[in-house]
């Protein structure tokens, strides 16, 4: 059998793109503001992004999430690889994490604790059953 990319791997992708869309979302807009008027600062992006709040504090906090939960996505992909998982249910569930976290991100982003607090626990036991999957 040939190795392929599959829609797993994918998603593996998407979801290490997902921090620097969150990281995207926290600046839209400011780039054309003045640093000495709150813009955006490319010299000092990290403090920039610590100082800002409501909707673009949750974007950042976002994609610091978004980077935490990457690992574990990563590892239980090529663990179920490794294993022989059945490809088309392994890609459904890689899909829905994938969809899980953009869910969750949009609900942080917005403000919805409880929404997003079960998108995340959503991810959470979508990512555990991708690792066992190949058991």
């Amino acid at each position: 059998m040939t190795p392929h990319f599959t829609v797993a791997h994918w998603c593996v992708l998407i979801a290490a793109m997902l921090p620097i869309f969150c990281a995207g979302l926290a600046k839209w807009g400011m780039f054309k503001t003045p640093r000495r008027d709150g813009g955006y600062d490319n010299h000092n992006p990290r403090a920039w992004l610590a100082k800002q709040s409501d909707w673009r504090a949750r974007a950042n906090a976002a994609q610091a999430n978004s980077f935490e939960a990457l690992p574990f996505f990563i590892g239980a992909v090529v663990i179920a690889h490794q294993l022989h998982a059945p490809q088309t249910r392994l890609d459904i569930l890689a899909l829905l994490f994938v969809v899980s976290r953009l869910i969750y991100i949009f609900m942080y982003v917005a403000d919805l604790a409880t929404a997003r607090s079960l998108a995340w626990t959503v991810a959470l036991v979508l990512n555990i059953t991708i690792l066992f999957i190949g058991a």
